[in-house]
């Protein structure tokens, strides 16, 4: 699991982002966990749009997501 910080979050920031996240996994993704920011729609659907975009509030929660039935 990877956590990335940025300072800025428009359009090119999140690019940015996704560009470090992608060479720093070194292998395909199957779902990515963000918030609901709306620059980190267009960058995905931009740059990686066979990924799956998880934008809910508690999907990058390991522990809640443990307690909920199957």
């Amino acid at each position: 699991m990877y956590f990335f910080l940025q300072k800025k979050r428009d359009a090119v920031a999140a690019k940015r982002f996704f560009k470090r996240l992608l060479r720093s996994h070194g292998k395909e993704l199957r779902k990515i966990v963000t918030d609901k920011l709306k620059s980190y729609n267009v960058a995905h659907r931009k740059l990686m749009p066979d990924v799956i975009h998880y934008t809910s509030q508690y999907a990058n929660n390991r522990a809640e997501q443990s307690h909920e039935p199957s």
